[in-house]
């Protein structure tokens, strides 16, 4: 169950980065509000790097921007490092 419920988290935060990232670039094109790269940072950090990775190549969107373009990798790591341990976590559950 705590399996699922890891999955499901990261494929929300990854879709819901990968839409952001979308949204934002469209506001880019014409001319409006943007999302405020600290909140994608964030989110990128809290599960949703690969969505975030997959949107810079995918609309070709921050990738001339060198903190995203070291960074948003650097936070893939840890999102793997993260994943890694919350599954160690769960396997070590009573229960699990």
């Amino acid at each position: 169950m705590l399996y699922f419920l890891l999955i499901i988290y990261l494929l929300i935060m990854n879709i819901y980065t990968f839409s952001l990232m979308g949204f934002d670039k469209k506001s880019a094109k014409k001319q409006r509000r943007r999302v405020p790269e600290k909140r994608l940072f964030l989110l990128s950090a809290i599960g949703g790097a690969g969505g975030t990775w997959l949107a810079m190549k995918a609309w070709r969107h921050k990738t001339k921007h060198r903190t995203f373009t070291v960074g948003i990798p650097l936070l893939i790591g840890l999102n793997l490092l993260l994943i890694l341990g919350a599954v160690w976590l769960i396997g070590m559950a009573p229960n699990s």
